[in-house]
């Protein structure tokens, strides 16, 4: 196995890591992440990861940037009227 699909590898089980960052450093799409985990993983293992990575907003940077402003923003009762 090439060693950066074992490095790519351990960056998409690592749940703060996105997909964005990974094409960054490695040019590798999210598609192709997938494609890469579903040839080297073991099924169980690969449908694991799939079940703990769909959805997750961690592993897409642009969801995690606007959810988290959000989640840091407080309303006040002067804005809600």
């Amino acid at each position: 196995m090439n060693q950066n699909y074992n490095k790519i590898i351990q960056l998409a089980w690592h749940d703060k890591t996105s997909f964005d960052e990974i094409e960054k450093k490695y040019g590798k799409s999210e598609k192709e992440v997938i494609k890469i985990m579903r040839t080297f993983l073991k099924t169980s293992s690969f449908k694991l990861w799939r079940k703990r990575v769909t959805g997750r907003r961690s592993k897409h940077l642009k969801k995690s940037q606007i959810i988290s402003k959000f989640e840091n923003h407080k309303l006040r009762i002067n804005e809600i009227i």
